[in-house]
């Protein structure tokens, strides 16, 4: 097992040099010294701070030592660059961008997963009946709508028709600041965790739905069935950690992928996190931003596979020998 997860991390770090290497080439190696200083520094910058980015990045050194010296603050130094045009590291930004992100993420994803895998595992059990067809009906339904339909349609329904009855239960708009108390923080988060839940525990719906009546087909549950273990046991116990294995690995991409930012739904809901940060900087042309939120972006889903691969592994000890 140690050197199953060793490979798994020496691969995501294979992975996290490579976009180093892109990121670089794509940002760094696009003209001159004073064309990639003034693409940095943004539209309105003038000829003092192009001159200063060049020479704090060491644009005016060889290719091989302003790559080595963008590593070497990435890494030793956990230097992101500094956006010119808010006058603040980049680090800041992503400071104050990231733990929304990451709540949006991590709330959403356990009320989808709990949700999806018990829809799909009672569809699987009642095979045909009424709640089977109910479960996979609005699945479909959820999966087909677009995400800033749903979140539209959350928000007119518990914050607008709410408010004009008197109740303010959810705030339309996300607060200047991060929730300080358990109470606001759910108030805050629980309209985006719901549009991004319903839409993604449909694709979980029919997931394990599939994979957990592919797995009661196999020789090894009749068998199991054979020796008189009861249905619960059957089911629970053998079938359906077999099935959860694709689960988890569309898991660990979709975790992954929202913490790199859910631009949608934050955009929606006005939320300032990394997707609405990446969309933003991209209007002003904010490239230090939009290089440290690729950054941020790849790691987190590479540390979010590499999680995945290891529970993965725990359910199907065959990986390990892969």
């Amino acid at each position: 097992m140690l050197r199953f997860v060793i490979r798994r991390i020496a691969l995501g770090a294979f992975v996290m040099w490579m976009v180093t290497v892109l990121v670089f080439g794509v940002f760094y190696l696009s003209g001159g010294s004073q064309d990639v200083a003034r693409t940095l520094a943004g539209k309105n910058a003038n000829a003092q701070t192009v001159a200063l980015i060049t020479h704090r990045l060491r644009l005016d050194q060889p290719r091989w030592y302003q790559y080595w010296y963008f590593v070497d603050q990435l890494v030793w130094h956990h230097n992101l660059g500094f956006s010119y045009q808010n006058n603040v590291p980049v680090s800041q930004i992503l400071g104050q961008a990231f733990p929304i992100t990451l709540s949006l993420a991590l709330g959403s994803a356990l009320i989808w997963i709990v949700l999806g895998v018990l829809t799909g595992v009672t569809s699987a059990v009642r095979r045909g009946s009424l709640i089977d067809r109910f479960f996979t009906t609005m699945a479909l339904i959820f999966y087909s709508m677009p995400t800033f339909v749903l979140g539209l349609l959350i928000l007119d329904l518990f914050f607008y028709q709410l408010t004009q009855h008197g109740i303010k239960w959810f705030p339309g708009q996300y607060p200047i600041h991060f929730p300080s108390s358990p109470v606001q923080f759910l108030q805050v988060f629980t309209l985006p965790w719901l549009t991004l839940a319903l839409v993604s525990s449909a694709t979980y719906t029919r997931l394990t739905r599939g994979s957990l009546l592919e797995v009661l087909g196999e020789d090894y549950i009749r068998t199991a069935r054979a020796k008189g273990l009861t249905e619960r046991r059957v089911i629970y116990r053998h079938g359906l950690r077999s099935a959860l294995t694709p689960v988890a690995s569309q898991f660990g991409i979709d975790v992954g992928t929202l913490l790199g930012g859910a631009i949608i739904t934050e955009e929606v809901f006005g939320m300032p996190g990394l997707g609405y940060t990446a969309v933003h900087s991209i209007d002003r042309q904010d490239l230090p931003v939009i290089i440290g939120i690729v950054i941020v972006a790849t790691a987190a889903v590479v540390v979010a596979n590499i999680l995945v691969d290891i529970f993965y592994a725990v359910l199907d000890p065959r990986v390990r020998l892969h």
